[in-house]
């Protein structure tokens, strides 16, 4: 089973060190000691954490796409016919392409809170 550093954890979690160690010290999170001494948190531990804290999808109306990143429309580029939107979701930039139609009835504008709904067929998931 994989172990994972506080800092480590920390980065996938987007929290600091300090707010790790502080979900250990809660109980939240259970952490052990690795052969060198250092706090190690089991791969399968965090898993369980991340899976708690996924919010239910609470639109209206019901979609069986579970994938969605809440972000800010940082930039819109449009000519007649398309559109490409981006959006900063937490450290993650998402883009969009979807007609110009679509922008303007959303009333999409740089500084709008939007949510990037991802429903794709192929994922493709790499290591470090």
């Amino acid at each position: 089973m994989p172990h994972l550093r506080v800092k480590e954890a920390a980065e996938l979690l987007n929290v600091s060190d300090d707010t790790v160690r502080r979900l250990v010290d809660a109980g939240r999170l259970t952490a052990t000691t690795d052969d060198a001494g250092r706090q190690v948190i089991a791969g399968a531990t965090l898993a369980d954490y991340l899976r708690g804290r996924a919010e239910p999808h609470s639109g209206l109306g019901h979609s069986s796409a579970r994938n969605r990143f809440r972000g800010l429309v940082t930039e819109i580029r449009m000519d007649a016919v398309m559109a490409q939107v981006e959006l900063a979701c937490g450290p993650h930039r998402v883009v969009s392409l979807m007609s110009s139609e679509a922008v303007r009835d959303l009333g999409l504008e740089i500084g709008s809170v939007a949510t990037a709904v991802v429903k794709s067929t192929n994922v493709i998931v790499e290591t470090p």
